[in-house]
Protein backbone atom coordinates (compact mmCIF):
# COMPACT_ATOMS: atom_id res chain seq x y z
CA UNK A 1 0.00 0.00 0.00
CA UNK A 2 2.78 2.20 1.02
CA UNK A 3 4.99 1.53 -2.35
CA UNK A 4 1.31 2.05 -4.64
CA UNK A 5 0.72 5.66 -2.55
CA UNK A 6 4.30 6.84 -3.46
CA UNK A 7 4.03 5.52 -6.87
CA UNK A 8 0.92 7.62 -7.51
CA UNK A 9 2.73 10.76 -5.49
CA UNK A 10 5.28 9.98 -8.28
CA UNK A 11 2.65 10.11 -11.05
CA UNK A 12 1.06 13.37 -10.03
CA UNK A 13 4.21 14.60 -9.23
CA UNK A 14 5.51 13.44 -13.47
CA UNK A 15 1.66 14.84 -14.22
CA UNK A 16 2.58 18.23 -12.52
CA UNK A 17 6.23 18.88 -14.03
CA UNK A 18 4.49 18.39 -17.49
CA UNK A 19 1.99 20.56 -16.95
CA UNK A 20 4.17 23.40 -15.80
CA UNK A 21 6.25 22.66 -18.70
CA UNK A 22 3.54 22.95 -21.36
CA UNK A 23 2.61 26.83 -19.69
CA UNK A 24 5.95 27.70 -20.10
CA UNK A 25 5.38 26.06 -23.94
CA UNK A 26 1.92 28.62 -23.53
CA UNK A 27 3.77 31.29 -22.41
CA UNK A 28 6.12 31.33 -25.40
CA UNK A 29 3.25 31.06 -27.58
CA UNK A 30 2.56 34.25 -26.04
CA UNK A 31 5.38 35.55 -27.02
CA UNK A 32 4.79 34.31 -30.47
CA UNK A 33 1.37 35.88 -30.61
CA UNK A 34 2.71 39.16 -29.58
CA UNK A 35 5.85 39.21 -31.01
CA UNK A 36 6.50 43.03 -33.77
CA UNK A 37 8.92 41.15 -35.74
CA UNK A 38 11.82 43.25 -34.79
CA UNK A 39 14.98 41.55 -36.65
CA UNK A 40 13.06 40.43 -39.44
CA UNK A 41 14.33 42.14 -42.61
CA UNK A 42 11.62 42.93 -45.05
CA UNK A 43 12.12 42.10 -48.64
CA UNK A 44 10.71 44.79 -51.43
CA UNK A 45 8.36 42.49 -53.90
CA UNK A 46 8.14 43.60 -57.24
CA UNK A 47 4.66 44.22 -58.34
CA UNK A 48 2.53 41.34 -59.58
CA UNK A 49 5.39 38.85 -57.58
CA UNK A 50 4.83 35.91 -55.11
CA UNK A 51 2.93 36.35 -53.05
CA UNK A 52 -0.01 38.50 -53.94
CA UNK A 53 -2.20 37.54 -50.94
CA UNK A 54 -2.12 36.19 -47.51
CA UNK A 55 -0.29 32.38 -47.08
CA UNK A 56 -2.45 30.16 -44.65
CA UNK A 57 -0.33 27.90 -42.64
CA UNK A 58 -1.70 24.46 -41.75
CA UNK A 59 -0.40 23.37 -38.23
CA UNK A 60 -1.30 19.31 -37.81
CA UNK A 61 -1.16 19.92 -33.65
CA UNK A 62 -2.99 21.54 -31.22
CA UNK A 63 -1.90 24.97 -29.82
CA UNK A 64 1.13 24.46 -27.90
CA UNK A 65 2.60 22.08 -29.02
CA UNK A 66 5.89 22.09 -30.25
CA UNK A 67 5.33 22.43 -34.15
CA UNK A 68 2.83 24.88 -33.40
CA UNK A 69 4.81 27.10 -31.56
CA UNK A 70 7.85 27.01 -34.00
CA UNK A 71 5.57 27.25 -36.82
CA UNK A 72 3.85 30.35 -34.82
CA UNK A 73 7.16 31.95 -34.76
CA UNK A 74 7.70 30.93 -38.08
CA UNK A 75 4.82 32.78 -39.72
CA UNK A 76 5.93 35.92 -38.28
CA UNK A 77 9.11 36.01 -39.72
CA UNK A 78 7.71 34.96 -42.96
CA UNK A 79 5.06 37.40 -42.92
CA UNK A 80 7.82 40.44 -42.17
CA UNK A 81 10.06 39.07 -45.21
CA UNK A 82 7.72 38.19 -47.37
CA UNK A 83 5.28 41.28 -46.86
CA UNK A 84 2.61 39.50 -47.00
CA UNK A 85 0.34 37.93 -43.48
CA UNK A 86 0.77 34.16 -42.90
CA UNK A 87 -2.18 32.87 -40.95
CA UNK A 88 -2.10 29.88 -38.81
CA UNK A 89 -4.48 27.18 -38.59
CA UNK A 90 -4.55 24.06 -36.06
CA UNK A 91 -5.65 21.12 -37.98
CA UNK A 92 -5.14 18.69 -35.15
CA UNK A 93 -5.94 14.98 -34.92
CA UNK A 94 -4.45 11.46 -35.77
CA UNK A 95 -1.48 12.15 -34.97
CA UNK A 96 -1.15 14.63 -37.41
CA UNK A 97 -2.14 12.75 -40.31
CA UNK A 98 -5.58 15.09 -41.00
CA UNK A 99 -3.38 18.66 -41.59
CA UNK A 100 -0.92 16.52 -43.28
CA UNK A 101 -3.29 15.26 -45.97
CA UNK A 102 -4.91 18.28 -46.02
CA UNK A 103 -1.98 20.12 -47.25
CA UNK A 104 -1.02 17.32 -49.31
CA UNK A 105 -4.57 17.86 -51.09
CA UNK A 106 -4.01 21.34 -51.71
CA UNK A 107 -3.40 23.39 -55.25
CA UNK A 108 0.11 23.62 -55.41
CA UNK A 109 0.35 27.48 -55.41
CA UNK A 110 2.63 28.72 -52.57
CA UNK A 111 -0.74 29.79 -50.83
CA UNK A 112 -1.06 26.88 -48.21
CA UNK A 113 2.29 25.58 -46.47
CA UNK A 114 2.50 22.42 -44.00
CA UNK A 115 4.67 23.23 -40.85
CA UNK A 116 5.72 20.03 -40.92
CA UNK A 117 6.91 17.23 -38.42
CA UNK A 118 8.55 13.78 -38.59
CA UNK A 119 5.30 11.71 -37.03
CA UNK A 120 2.77 12.22 -40.04
CA UNK A 121 5.79 12.80 -42.95
CA UNK A 122 8.71 9.95 -41.75
CA UNK A 123 7.37 7.69 -39.19
CA UNK A 124 3.51 7.19 -39.83
CA UNK A 125 3.68 5.95 -43.50
CA UNK A 126 6.22 3.48 -42.32
CA UNK A 127 3.92 2.00 -39.83
CA UNK A 128 0.37 1.89 -41.59
CA UNK A 129 -1.64 3.15 -44.61
CA UNK A 130 -2.05 6.94 -44.76
CA UNK A 131 -3.92 9.07 -47.37
CA UNK A 132 -0.82 10.62 -48.54
CA UNK A 133 2.15 9.83 -50.47
CA UNK A 134 4.59 11.99 -48.62
CA UNK A 135 7.00 11.74 -51.61
CA UNK A 136 5.22 12.32 -54.08
CA UNK A 137 1.87 14.54 -52.46
CA UNK A 138 4.33 17.16 -50.57
CA UNK A 139 7.72 18.94 -51.51
CA UNK A 140 10.63 19.98 -48.61
CA UNK A 141 11.06 23.45 -48.72
CA UNK A 142 13.33 24.11 -45.46
CA UNK A 143 14.08 22.45 -42.26
CA UNK A 144 13.53 24.46 -38.92
CA UNK A 145 15.27 22.15 -36.32
CA UNK A 146 15.44 19.19 -34.16
CA UNK A 147 13.78 17.98 -30.94
CA UNK A 148 16.86 16.21 -29.26
CA UNK A 149 15.96 13.28 -27.56
CA UNK A 150 18.09 12.67 -24.16
CA UNK A 151 18.61 9.34 -22.45
CA UNK A 152 17.31 8.85 -18.50
CA UNK A 153 17.03 6.77 -16.05
CA UNK A 154 15.79 7.44 -12.32
CA UNK A 155 18.51 9.28 -10.16
CA UNK A 156 19.85 6.58 -7.98
CA UNK A 157 20.62 3.92 -11.06
CA UNK A 158 23.66 2.59 -10.40
CA UNK A 159 25.35 3.35 -13.87
CA UNK A 160 27.87 6.62 -13.31
CA UNK A 161 27.75 7.44 -17.29
CA UNK A 162 26.68 6.41 -20.77
CA UNK A 163 29.28 3.84 -21.16
CA UNK A 164 28.83 2.11 -17.53
CA UNK A 165 25.01 2.04 -18.37
CA UNK A 166 25.52 0.27 -21.84
CA UNK A 167 27.54 -2.25 -20.19
CA UNK A 168 25.34 -3.19 -17.41
CA UNK A 169 22.42 -3.62 -20.18
CA UNK A 170 24.95 -5.94 -22.73
CA UNK A 171 26.06 -7.95 -19.56
CA UNK A 172 22.85 -8.73 -18.43
CA UNK A 173 20.31 -9.58 -21.96
CA UNK A 174 16.97 -9.31 -21.03
CA UNK A 175 17.28 -7.89 -17.58
CA UNK A 176 16.41 -4.52 -18.12
CA UNK A 177 13.74 -2.26 -19.85
CA UNK A 178 13.00 0.47 -21.58
CA UNK A 179 10.09 2.40 -22.12
CA UNK A 180 8.42 4.58 -24.81
CA UNK A 181 5.24 6.66 -25.15
CA UNK A 182 4.22 4.01 -27.66
CA UNK A 183 4.71 1.84 -29.71
CA UNK A 184 6.29 3.00 -33.26
CA UNK A 185 5.92 6.47 -31.94
CA UNK A 186 9.52 8.58 -32.42
CA UNK A 187 10.68 7.79 -29.09
CA UNK A 188 10.71 4.02 -29.70
CA UNK A 189 12.03 3.60 -32.71
CA UNK A 190 15.39 6.14 -31.74
CA UNK A 191 15.51 3.91 -28.52
CA UNK A 192 15.65 1.08 -30.96
CA UNK A 193 18.06 2.72 -32.82
CA UNK A 194 20.39 3.11 -29.82
CA UNK A 195 19.96 -0.45 -28.76
CA UNK A 196 20.51 -2.36 -32.06
CA UNK A 197 23.53 0.63 -32.47
CA UNK A 198 25.06 -1.36 -29.31
CA UNK A 199 23.75 -4.48 -29.59
CA UNK A 200 21.74 -4.21 -26.56
CA UNK A 201 19.37 -6.57 -25.59
CA UNK A 202 16.21 -5.07 -23.37
CA UNK A 203 12.43 -5.45 -22.96
CA UNK A 204 10.37 -3.22 -24.40
CA UNK A 205 7.44 -1.44 -22.33
CA UNK A 206 5.44 0.85 -24.72
CA UNK A 207 2.77 3.37 -22.73
CA UNK A 208 -0.06 5.51 -24.11
CA UNK A 209 2.21 9.21 -24.37
CA UNK A 210 5.04 10.28 -22.10
CA UNK A 211 4.00 10.93 -18.65
CA UNK A 212 3.81 7.59 -17.73
CA UNK A 213 6.46 6.60 -19.41
CA UNK A 214 8.64 8.93 -17.80
CA UNK A 215 6.38 8.19 -14.63
CA UNK A 216 7.71 4.54 -14.59
CA UNK A 217 11.50 5.76 -15.51
CA UNK A 218 11.95 8.20 -12.84
CA UNK A 219 10.00 5.53 -10.43
CA UNK A 220 12.74 2.87 -11.67
CA UNK A 221 10.03 0.66 -12.22
CA UNK A 222 11.47 0.46 -15.65
CA UNK A 223 15.14 1.41 -16.02
CA UNK A 224 15.26 3.97 -19.28
CA UNK A 225 13.72 5.79 -22.16
CA UNK A 226 14.90 8.44 -24.53
CA UNK A 227 12.24 10.85 -24.39
CA UNK A 228 12.24 14.81 -25.79
CA UNK A 229 14.33 17.27 -23.69
CA UNK A 230 11.24 18.90 -23.78
CA UNK A 231 9.62 16.26 -21.54
CA UNK A 232 12.85 14.96 -19.52
CA UNK A 233 14.97 18.16 -18.90
CA UNK A 234 12.59 19.71 -15.97
CA UNK A 235 13.29 16.06 -14.38
CA UNK A 236 16.94 16.34 -15.07
CA UNK A 237 17.30 20.23 -13.93
CA UNK A 238 15.52 19.21 -10.25
CA UNK A 239 17.55 16.07 -10.22
CA UNK A 240 14.41 13.84 -10.47
CA UNK A 241 16.09 11.90 -13.26
CA UNK A 242 19.78 11.02 -14.45
CA UNK A 243 20.80 12.02 -17.95
CA UNK A 244 23.62 9.79 -19.75
CA UNK A 245 23.44 11.51 -23.15
CA UNK A 246 22.00 13.08 -25.89
CA UNK A 247 20.41 12.33 -29.24
CA UNK A 248 21.94 14.47 -31.46
CA UNK A 249 25.44 13.96 -33.08
CA UNK A 250 27.25 17.64 -31.52
CA UNK A 251 25.10 17.55 -28.82
CA UNK A 252 21.95 20.27 -28.19
CA UNK A 253 22.15 24.03 -26.97
CA UNK A 254 18.92 22.53 -25.39
CA UNK A 255 20.45 20.01 -22.69
CA UNK A 256 23.39 21.93 -21.55
CA UNK A 257 26.48 19.85 -20.15
CA UNK A 258 24.57 16.56 -21.30
CA UNK A 259 27.47 15.06 -23.98
CA UNK A 260 26.15 13.52 -27.38
CA UNK A 261 25.53 9.61 -27.17
CA UNK A 262 27.24 9.43 -30.49
CA UNK A 263 31.00 9.69 -27.64
CA UNK A 264 29.46 9.08 -24.59
CA UNK A 265 27.74 5.40 -25.59
CA UNK A 266 30.35 5.11 -28.13
CA UNK A 267 28.24 5.13 -31.07
CA UNK A 268 29.85 7.24 -33.99
CA UNK A 269 27.45 8.69 -36.06
CA UNK A 270 24.48 8.62 -34.07
CA UNK A 271 22.25 11.73 -34.67
CA UNK A 272 18.72 11.18 -34.56
CA UNK A 273 15.74 13.51 -33.41
CA UNK A 274 12.08 14.52 -34.19
CA UNK A 275 12.77 17.12 -37.54
CA UNK A 276 10.55 20.27 -37.72
CA UNK A 277 9.86 22.18 -41.23
CA UNK A 278 8.26 23.35 -44.07
CA UNK A 279 6.31 21.77 -46.93
CA UNK A 280 4.21 22.47 -49.90
CA UNK A 281 1.88 20.95 -52.37
CA UNK A 282 3.19 18.99 -55.09
CA UNK A 283 3.03 21.14 -58.18
CA UNK A 284 4.19 24.49 -56.39
CA UNK A 285 6.34 26.03 -58.90
CA UNK A 286 10.40 25.51 -58.30
CA UNK A 287 10.75 29.38 -58.18
CA UNK A 288 8.13 29.63 -55.23
CA UNK A 289 9.84 26.95 -53.38
CA UNK A 290 12.88 28.76 -53.28
CA UNK A 291 11.67 32.07 -52.42
CA UNK A 292 10.30 30.10 -49.08
CA UNK A 293 13.60 28.66 -48.45
CA UNK A 294 15.14 32.18 -48.52
CA UNK A 295 12.39 33.46 -46.27
CA UNK A 296 13.08 30.45 -43.96
CA UNK A 297 16.80 31.02 -43.73
CA UNK A 298 16.26 34.72 -43.19
CA UNK A 299 13.95 33.89 -40.11
CA UNK A 300 15.82 31.31 -38.65
CA UNK A 301 18.66 33.69 -37.69
CA UNK A 302 16.53 35.88 -36.04
CA UNK A 303 17.23 36.26 -32.40
CA UNK A 304 13.70 36.75 -31.93
CA UNK A 305 13.39 32.94 -33.54
CA UNK A 306 16.39 31.56 -32.05
CA UNK A 307 15.45 32.45 -28.40
CA UNK A 308 11.75 31.02 -28.88
CA UNK A 309 13.24 27.72 -29.99
CA UNK A 310 15.44 27.42 -27.04
CA UNK A 311 12.25 27.93 -25.08
CA UNK A 312 10.33 25.22 -26.54
CA UNK A 313 13.55 22.98 -26.43
CA UNK A 314 13.74 22.80 -30.11
CA UNK A 315 17.84 23.00 -31.90
CA UNK A 316 17.47 25.54 -34.21
CA UNK A 317 18.97 23.70 -37.41
CA UNK A 318 18.06 25.45 -40.37
CA UNK A 319 18.28 23.39 -43.58
CA UNK A 320 18.12 24.59 -47.55
CA UNK A 321 15.52 22.51 -49.88
CA UNK A 322 18.07 20.51 -51.20
CA UNK A 323 20.06 19.20 -47.63
CA UNK A 324 16.58 18.86 -46.01
CA UNK A 325 15.62 16.45 -49.26
CA UNK A 326 18.66 14.31 -47.92
CA UNK A 327 18.01 14.58 -44.48
CA UNK A 328 14.41 13.07 -44.86
CA UNK A 329 15.80 10.17 -47.53
CA UNK A 330 18.48 9.12 -44.72
CA UNK A 331 15.96 9.17 -41.89
CA UNK A 332 13.50 7.53 -43.41
CA UNK A 333 15.65 4.55 -44.21
CA UNK A 334 16.95 4.63 -41.05
CA UNK A 335 13.53 4.46 -39.45
CA UNK A 336 12.63 1.88 -42.02
CA UNK A 337 15.82 -0.25 -40.82
CA UNK A 338 14.79 -0.43 -37.55
CA UNK A 339 11.60 -0.98 -37.63
CA UNK A 340 12.29 -3.97 -39.88
CA UNK A 341 14.86 -5.56 -37.88
CA UNK A 342 12.68 -5.24 -34.82
CA UNK A 343 9.17 -6.39 -36.74
CA UNK A 344 7.76 -3.06 -34.97
CA UNK A 345 3.73 -3.20 -36.14
CA UNK A 346 1.62 -0.47 -34.46
CA UNK A 347 -1.44 -1.74 -32.01
CA UNK A 348 -4.55 -1.93 -34.07
CA UNK A 349 -7.69 -0.52 -32.06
Amino acid sequence: MKKDSLLDNGHRDVQQTVRQSRRRLLASASIVATASGIGFPMVARAQSAYPAKPIKMIVPWPPGQATDLGGRALALGLARVLGQSVVVENKAGAGGMIGTDMVAKSPGDGYTVLAASSGPVTVSPLLQPTAYNPDADLVPVSMMGLSPYVLVTAPDFPAKDAAQLVKMIKDNPGKYTFASSGTGATAHLIAESFNSALGLKAVHVPYKGSVPALTDVVSGRVTYCLETAASTMPFVRDGRAKAYGVSLLKGSVVTPGIPPLATAAGIPGFDLGAWLGVMVPRGTPAEIVAKLDDAVKMTMQSQDVIEIFLRIAVENDYRSTEDFKRYLKDITKQFADVIKQNDIKIEKT
